[in-house]
């Protein structure tokens, strides 16, 4: 489908799914981004959802100015997938301990590495700049420096909440890795610090919304959360690489005579910000639930728990910024899920994947999210498939 377009305060929004089933808090966030007056532009894609001060699954592109909670808390949150040699007919029938192995290399929820990965021990893993990227740390914000430490401990690890690691198969039979995650703790005291800052700032005082408080260009604030910004996206990025590394060692144990081969990676953020030029014009873009989707941009839409996953190439649209949506997109609150469903539901909706099935991750039970398939539907004007893919392993935090 193509956008629809409806009206905002002072930019129209552009809307890759049908306004009428935005829920109106949403709708509202969306119309409080609409009026901010450093913004050019405003596309919603079709996985949109309320989020704080501004709207998961939307791309604000602005003129001088950026806005921190349009990123998120999880700055530079992502996925990462890798196509393998192996084939579905090379796994086991029980998938329980290659699950087992997986959530043994890579800590999940608050869990930590006890010493941190040494990055030269990891076959395929790419330190080029790694000593430059931790030099960096001493210039990041003085609240936040006293982390380093536990920085470098939950480097490579998992998190909780709707992050994952899984073991896919697309329709060829193949079987590929994917995981979900972003820039851990350190992104997200990092995010607060600076939103903190946003807030205190003269003119954001008259907002409709002070979450949507923006830093201005050419100011030591802005200089401030942009160094930080970009530390942090560069750290999701080693995070979500080191996690592949470890997955990628454990099926290469768990398959020794297979000789696994594995395909170069495909990254991309989610909740991030890029410098871009539409209209002739210089823009600060932001994209919260949103990937990349330029022409031929290889990116990657999860769906659930318990359905099917995307690997597609942007097809350069510029009416939506260039941008697609990152995911299904909850349709539900995590409390309105818990209420809903049982652990009896989560069974029954994830049958067939090997995975948690207890009360811990009810708030991510597929039910929870929208159709992946309609949301796919909705955007075939801003991507094309290149692979479907469906979880047979899946480990959450």
């Amino acid at each position: 489908m193509s956008y629809t377009e409806v009206p905002g305060i002072r930019v129209p929004i552009r809307m890759w799914t049908d306004p009428a089933t935005v829920e109106g808090q949403a709708m509202q966030q969306l119309r409080n981004i609409s009026s901010l007056p450093w913004l050019h532009g405003l596309a919603v894609m079709p996985d949109v959802h309320l989020g704080k001060g501004a709207t998961v699954g939307s791309v604000i592109a602005m003129k001088g100015a950026v806005c921190p909670a349009a990123v998120g808390v999880d700055i530079g949150c992502g996925m990462t997938a890798v196509r393998t040699s192996l084939t579905a007919k090379d796994l086991p029938d029980d998938l329980s301990r290659l699950r087992s192995k997986i959530e043994q290399a890579i800590p999940v929820g608050r869990g930590l590495h006890t010493d941190p990965v040494d990055p030269g021990t990891l076959h395929g893993f790419r330190a080029a700049g790694w000593s430059d990227f931790w030099d960096r740390f001493d210039g990041i914000a003085p609240e936040v420096k006293w982390r380093r430490e536990r920085a470098a401990q939950q480097m490579g690890t998992l998190g909780s909440g709707n992050h994952f690691s899984e073991v896919c198969i697309d329709t060829n039979g193949v079987v590929w890795l994917m995981l979900h995650s972003g820039s851990r703790n350190i992104g997200k005291e990092l995010a607060e610090h600076h939103m903190g800052v946003a807030r205190s700032l003269p003119h954001n005082q008259g907002l409709v919304d002070r979450d949507l408080a923006v830093f201005i260009a050419d100011t030591p604030q802005m200089a401030a959360y942009r160094q930080d910004l970009f530390w942090a996206q560069e750290y999701a990025k080693h995070n979500r690489a080191m996690m592949m590394a470890l997955m990628q060692d454990v099926v290469r144990r768990e398959f020794p005579k297979a000789k696994v081969v594995f395909d170069e990676m495909i990254s991309c953020h989610h909740n991030y910000v890029a410098e871009e030029r539409y209209d002739g014009v210089d823009l600060l873009v932001t994209r919260k639930g949103a990937i990349r989707a330029g022409s031929g941009d290889y990116g990657i839409i999860p769906g659930s728990m318990g359905t099917g996953s995307y690997i597609v190439r942007g097809l350069g649209n510029k009416d939506a910024f260039n941008s697609a949506s990152h995911g299904a997109g909850r349709k539900m609150s995590r409390t309105a899920a818990k209420k809903r469903f049982t652990t009896q539901d989560l069974v029954a909706q994830t049958a067939g994947v090997e995975c948690r099935k207890d009360s811990g991750v009810v708030d991510e039970i597929p039910g929870a999210y929208k159709n992946i398939e309609k949301v796919m539907d909705q955007q075939r004007d801003l991507v094309e498939v290149v692979a479907h893919l469906k979880q047979v392993v899946c480990v959450k935090g």
